[in-house]
């Protein structure tokens, strides 16, 4: 015979055991398996600098949608995440670099219109100071425009989202190896337009 269902203080204690002792995203990712609820945690924890790198590449209107698409796609292949990887960022950021690269063509035009006239709405949308200041620079969306899509992608998860090598790596599925050669050929094309630009030209050691 089973007893009376547990009062809603009993289930609120559950959701909270559910998670209490998890200790890293692979964890979340694991027992969200079971509790779906529980994903909503990498949400929280990264959707804002998904949106803000998105915005950066794109413009505000594709950064609502391309977000959201980012953690509907790994919410639906979740069971397939590395669960070896505790750190879940850069995974979201390369199913975010996917959807980016459906729209490239869009990110190339946007680019080359900024290298000609000094302005783009993509550019207005970028809130940093730091970025109004590089955006403003024609020279540089020029050479962005000129990169191959994939050394565009390993270059700005660098540069903006902040990867290191080995965390591009687990992005965009391709060895360290091929990493520090599009990263490499990327910087050398961006110093050809603007000298050496901090924020594009970071020392090895800072990245690895």
């Amino acid at each position: 015979m089973t007893g009376p269902p547990p009062p809603p203080e009993a289930q609120d204690q559950d959701e909270q055991a559910q998670g209490a002792d998890v200790r890293d995203d692979a964890e979340v990712v694991a027992q969200s398996l079971e509790h779906p609820e529980l994903f909503a945690r990498l949400y929280d924890q990264y959707a804002p600098d998904i949106h803000r790198y998105v915005t950066r590449r794109l413009g505000d209107g594709p950064a609502d949608d391309i977000t959201a698409d980012t953690f509907l796609t790994a919410f639906r292949i979740r069971a397939r995440y590395d669960l070896t990887r505790p750190n879940a960022r850069p995974w979201l950021y390369g199913i975010a670099g996917n959807l980016i690269g459906k729209q490239r063509r869009a990110e190339v035009r946007a680019l080359k219109a900024l290298a000609r006239t000094g302005h783009d709405p993509v550019a207005a949308s970028w809130v940093e100071d730091t970025d109004r200041r590089v955006a403003a620079q024609g020279p540089l969306a020029g050479a962005l425009a000129s990169l191959s899509a994939g050394d565009r992608h390993v270059l700005l998860l660098v540069a903006w989202a902040e990867l290191t090598y080995v965390e591009v790596s687990e992005a965009l599925d391709i060895p360290v190896g091929t990493v520090r050669s599009r990263l490499n050929r990327a910087r050398r094309k961006v110093r050809s337009a603007l000298g050496a630009d901090p924020a594009f030209t970071l020392d090895a050691t800072e990245v690895v």
